[in-house]
């Protein structure tokens, strides 16, 4: 089977949809696993430019056969090889015969994670050192020796012999069978010994009978017997005569019958207290109030009083009991101050301003805890996690870990008045820990008995090799535990050793699902590739949660998953400029080149996890003894590796939307010093669920689907179906085929549902305040292999009411999919749809206008959710997202930003002051090509679109085409028409599109063609549109009767989107206007054939070309990567003018007379201007810059220099 070059193994449907696509002849296939059916394969077929998925199934014999149209006969084979030669004849059941087999993908170098050369090298360079270090004289010297010539001869063979489908080692086998020869007659003598004591006990004996062996595999067998005999046996014999004495000594005691002691006094019973009713010290607070001035405020949580000491002798200490305090607002913009709300709403609010932003955490924190305490529920609304991992580098761990599970150190810890208060859930990942389970749990659980007095209940501990993860649990929180999982999985050496990998925990509190992830992935600086399929492996390879959420990864199991463990992502930067950056503590500078931050704007890994901000230095590599000082270099038998100073130990979380999550710390210790890595801490409040219980009454409630439409990325043409999972339901339901589809957009594929096929869904609870907490999973999937498309989480709680719209993103095995939207309306009888006030929702966020200060903000403040808003195609809000291909499709247009309402999110690098572009300082790289700006996503793959204010309605932002190629769901009442575009711009447009794609044209994406209102600003422009604005605006001074060239053509251009190194972008839409309003210029957004490119990364060149497509809106979203690159990057340096600096190569020779090598750097990949900031003399050589003098011109001219 494995012989064949078409077979894929568990490649995923999309790099195999890709495959197809490079291939381009009709007849092309392959084979992969089954993504649905396990031991099943899929036939994916290209025909006429979509591919058609056939399974195939085995039957009871085994035997293969492929599910094809109604009314054909079903052959049956033995192979895969027999089974496609078989369907190589056309008027099989197929849309066309199997022609051209596609081989595996060849060119994936050292990060690929398959092929027998890579594992082969993987696996010398793991156990080289560890038998390199064995004396050959010792007593094992001989078996030794067998192993070393079998890892470095033989053991090449057995993984050819795998890779061409053999299921047996058989070099291993001899290998194993020459180093057990001694064991046989051992094993003989041992059992004839064994028996003579068994015949004691009248234990029966088991012989064997002794047969002559003859080959490896033969002796193998025998040896494996008689191993297993000899363990039955001593099990068997134990409990025999364990049982012959516990005979004997109750014998005994009824010969002789002893008089019984008198009994003991009983001491008397005392109640037990609750751990969370522990006494607590109050804790007392310097503030500065309004029309006050200082005052001392004091938090008592055990009598609910809040104590106002005013130190003006005659108004004394106001006392103020818990329930009189309405509301708690913090502030986005000043993290350390807090509006109180005290007996009525009418009341003029109490603003107080803490010491520091930690202080005012702290009494925040002390307020709900008093909340808490006083509220008299059963049952809680919140629960304090704490989440720590350390790399303890085989070492023994010190004898206490206070300082880690109390969160002290470096980074965001929290104030010493609640730091030691214990946390409800703990769970502490290790790796390469030297302890045993139980001794690494004990030891845990000392250290919290040594601080809280509490006896912490374990709730589980996984373990792979010497990775652990242990959870406990408060003991008042153990009857809220339930549905306990643990699994594992090896991502080591080609997936089969457990030196790397992932352990995890998962489990319900009440009604809330969590799961925990412990992980170790791949080291080197050079992995990065490697470390992102590890993760893909471990998210769809690990088992936890509920076992019907099959079709789902981990990610969309659980309410709340956390992802912990030594990452190994490095930071791309030269050691001294790390060094330097680490002793000023810069570490927003350093987070442009973490390799982790990079890949999560890039959407490659961790889509969709949140990560605090890094405000601790980075935890590995320290000199074992002390964290004075980074030990980088690394002195091994193959010679001396460079580890640079790195964020390797990260916790990472995702969570469902519109749930409560806040991230209250987020640090390291300074004080372990044992290991080269420092623990890492963080601790979260997390909202959660009660229990439900099943519906009472006649009258329930029932979720009603209006509609659904999706956008999904694949080249099939099949039906899907949308299968519907939730806690809350009874039973999973499951849509019936789509009544509308399209393709008009190669690589991307629209499906519609109609009310009539989508089912009636209803919850097991009809409550209000249950249905606001639960959440519905959607898995789109096709009806010819039932393999998911896509999968998304869409909340209820911004659904109940009227019919609502809901819109989220799809994905698939970590990556993004496509979007989807639809209409919901939640029916509820009017007597449960009462709700009440979470403890929670007593703190309120209040945002700034002006967005935050330059000042830290405090993670704990930005974490405060606020509910998301629907989204409508003419009103968009900050906080929704969809797939930048989707509003493509749609047809919604990009409404503009008033410049008085500054966004929150701003461009760090680059400001405007009148009519200048100030650029800020640039962190310096000694490596060449590395993009030393912030990272956004625009940087990469993906286009980032201006924030939308919710308030700001244009007069004239919807624009539809005349084209059918342009899809709306709800399409708006008035839409303005757009003019058909003239045949000049749409040829050349066709001209543009046809040349290759460069290098680097994927990575640098801008929406430059966007038309503001008058008086508006654009604050999220990069780097080039900003000196092409200034150019443009110069040019309008020097020339004022030259004319915009799209006015002069008197029709808008159909596709005024080019890439930055185009030539002719200096004509595009000018990002700021004259105060009169220009007259519409057509369409100002990229193409989706642009879109699909750049999302499928597959050169799609379709036979003609489509209409004009329709501005678009990216707006952000929540749990989102690039919510966490907003809040930083702080610049104190002097900024500096650019004065009409250059945007592409080509403008930057043609500045310095040297056009002429524009050509030939181009060829040599040297096209992107942020890229060519890093060439050497050696690179201007390489691409025909013979000219010394040229070169030194070029390189004194570089970008990097204009700083």
């Amino acid at each position: 089977m494995a012989t064949a070059a078409w077979y894929h193994r568990d490649i995923s449907r999309v790099h195999a949809e890709d495959l197809l696509a490079r291939a381009g002849r009709d007849g092309s296939y392959l084979v992969r696993d089954s993504e649905s059916v396990p031991g099943a394969y899929a036939l994916c077929l290209l025909f006429q430019r979509h591919v058609h998925t056939y399974r195939i199934l085995p039957d009871t014999e085994g035997l293969l056969a492929v599910q094809t149209t109604q009314g054909v006969q079903v052959n049956c084979f033995r192979t895969l090889e027999d089974l496609v030669l078989g369907y190589q004849h056309p008027h099989k059941g197929l849309v066309t015969p199997l022609l051209y087999p596609v081989p595996r993908d060849t060119d994936t170098g050292d990060e690929s994670s398959g092929g027998p050369n890579v594992i082969i090298r993987e696996h010398f360079q793991y156990w080289y050192p560890f038998l390199s270090v064995v004396s050959v004289s010792s007593t094992a010297g001989e078996v030794i020796g067998l192993l070393n010539d079998y890892l470095f001869s033989e053991l090449p063979l057995d993984i050819e012999n795998v890779h061409k489908g053999a299921t047996t080692l058989c070099h291993l086998k001899r290998t194993l069978g020459a180093a057990c020869q001694g064991l046989n007659s051992e094993i003989d003598l041992t059992l004839s010994s064994l028996e003579t004591l068994a015949k004691v006990f009248d234990h029966p004996s088991c012989t064997l009978t002794t047969t002559k062996a003859q080959g490896p595999e033969m002796e193998m067998d025998t040896l494996l017997c008689k191993i297993s005999a000899l363990v039955s046996l001593l099990s068997s014999l134990e409990k025999k005569v364990l049982k012959a004495l516990q005979d004997a000594v109750t014998n005994h005691n009824l010969a002789v019958q002893p008089n019984p002691p008198p009994p003991e006094p009983t001491p008397p019973s005392v109640p037990p207290v609750k751990n969370n009713d522990r006494p607590l010290p109050v804790h007392s607070f310097q503030v500065k109030m309004v029309r006050y001035g200082r005052q001392t405020v004091s938090v008592d949580v055990d009598t609910g009083v809040l104590l106002f000491d005013r130190k003006a002798g005659s108004f004394g200490i106001e006392r103020v009991p818990h329930d009189r305090i309405l509301q708690i607002v913090k502030f986005q913009s000043s993290p350390a101050k807090v509006r109180m709300v005290v007996g009525s709403h009418h009341n003029t609010p109490r603003e107080m301003t803490f010491e520091s932003a930690r202080k005012c955490d702290s009494f925040c924190h002390l307020l709900q805890l008093m909340r808490t305490r006083h509220c008299q529920r059963s049952e809680p609304d919140m629960v304090s996690v704490f989440v720590g991992t350390w790399n303890m580098g085989g070492s023994p761990p010190p004898r206490s870990l206070q300082s880690w599970v109390t969160s002290c150190g470096l980074g965001h810890t929290p104030d010493e008045s609640i730091s030691c208060l214990p946390h409800d859930i703990y769970a502490l990942g290790s790796q390469e820990n030297p302890q045993g389970e139980k001794e690494w749990t004990e030891h845990i659980k000392a250290t919290l008995r040594s601080y809280t007095q509490i006896d912490f209940k374990q709730v589980a501990v996984q373990s792979l090799w010497n990775m652990r993860l242990a959870v406990f649990v408060k003991p008042e929180h153990e009857s809220r535990i339930s549905h306990v999982n643990t699994a594992s999985v090896k991502t080591g050496l080609g997936n089969t050793l457990g030196n790397k990998g992932a352990v995890g925990v998962s489990f319900l509190f009440n009604g809330t699902s969590f799961g925990f992830v412990n992980c170790h992935l791949t080291s080197g600086s050079d992995k990065v590739l490697r470390r992102n399929q590890n993760f893909v492996d471990v998210l769809r390879l690990l088992s936890l949660g509920d076992k019907q959420l099959g079709a789902f990864d981990i990610s969309l199991r659980f309410t709340h998953l956390f992802w912990c463990g030594d990452l190994n992502y490095r930071l791309d930067l030269d050691v001294q400029d790390i060094l330097k950056h680490v002793s000023k503590r810069e570490f927003e500078e350093l987070m442009c080149a973490d390799q982790l931050t990079r890949e999560r704007h890039k959407r490659k890994a961790f889509l969709n996890f949140t990560e605090e901000k890094i405000t601790f230095p980075p935890t590995y590599r320290y000199e074992r003894g002390s964290r004075d000082c980074y030990l980088w270099q690394k002195y091994k038998t193959s010679g001396v590796r460079v580890n640079v100073p790195s964020w390797c130990d990260r916790i990472l979380w995702k969570s469902y939307p519109e749930t409560h999550i806040i991230c209250t710390a987020y640090g390291c210790t300074d004080d372990i010093f044992t290991s080269d890595h420092s623990p890492v801490f963080a601790t979260f409040q997390v909202g959660v669920m009660s229990q439900s219980n099943p519906n009472s009454g006649i009258e329930r409630a029932w979720i009603e689907l209006e509609g659904i439409e999706a956008i999904v990325k694949t080249a099939s043409k099949a039906k899907f179906f949308i299968e519907f999972h939730s806690s809350c339901l009874e039973e999973t339901r499951r849509s019936s085929e789509n009544d509308a589809q399209g393709c008009d957009v190669p690589g991307f594929l629209k499906l519609g549902w109609s009310f009539k096929h989508l089912p009636k869904l209803l919850p097991i609870m009809s409550h209000m305040e249950y249905l606001q907490d639960q959440h519905l999973l959607l898995s789109v999937k096709s009806c010819d292999g039932f393999e998911s498309y896509g999968e998304c989480c869409v909340a209820l709680r911004s659904l109940t009411g009227a019919s609502e719209q809901f819109e989220t993103f799809l994905s698939h095995r970590g990556e993004e999919m496509g979007s989807i939207r639809g209409r919901v309306r939640i029916h509820v009888p009017k007597d449960k749809r009462g709700t009440r006030e979470k403890i929670y929702e007593w703190f309120h966020l209040e945002k700034d206008d002006k967005g935050p200060g330059r000042g830290s903000v405090s993670p704990a403040v930005t974490r405060v959710p606020v509910n998301r808003s629907t989204v409508v195609p003419l009103k968009l809000t900050t906080s929704s997202y969809t797939n930048p291909a989707y509003f493509i499709f749609e047809g919604v247009s990009v409404p503009r930003q008033v410049e008085e309402a500054l966004p929150q999110r701003r461009d760090p690098q680059v400001v405007w002051s009148g009519n200048e572009a100030l650029q800020l300082p640039k962190v310096s790289s000694a490596r060449p090509g590395f993009d030393r700006r912030p990272c956004r996503r625009s940087d990469f793959t993906e286009i980032e679109i201006p924030a939308i204010l919710p308030q700001c309605t244009p007069s004239n932002d919807l624009q539809t085409g005349q084209n059918s190629s342009s899809y709306q769901l709800f399409p708006a009442k008035k839409p303005s028409p757009i003019p058909p575009p003239s045949s000049k711009v749409i040829s050349h447009y066709q001209e543009q599109t046809a040349k290759p794609r460069d290098k680097f044209q994927g990575k640098n994406t801008v929406l430059d063609a966007i038309q503001p209102e008058s008086n508006v600003r654009n604050l999220y422009m990069n780097h080039s549109a900003i000196i092409r604005e200034k150019c443009r605006r110069n040019q309008h001074q020097l020339h004022p009767e030259r004319t915009n060239p799209v006015k002069t053509t008197k029709a808008p251009s159909a596709f005024p989107y080019t890439p930055t190194h185009a030539a002719h972008c200096q004509a595009s839409v000018p990002w700021l206007v004259d105060q009169q309003p220009p007259p519409p210029t057509g369409d100002n957004s990229l193409t989706a054939l642009q879109i699909a490119k750049s999302l499928s990364e597959v050169d799609f060149f379709p036979t003609e070309t489509r209409g004009p497509s329709i501005t678009s809106q990216r707006p952000g979203y929540r749990n989102g990567p690039s919510v966490h690159g907003d809040r930083g990057y702080r610049w104190e340096k002097e900024v500096s003018v650019l004065q009409g600096a250059p945007e592409t190569v080509r403008e930057l020779l043609s500045s310095l007379g040297l056009q002429k090598y524009t050509l030939g750097l181009r060829l040599n990949g040297w096209d992107d201007l942020d890229y060519f900031s890093g060439i050497t003399e050696e690179g201007l050589c390489a691409a025909g810059v013979t000219n010394p003098s040229h070169r030194r011109r070029i390189l004194e001219n570089l970008p990097r220099n204009w700083n």
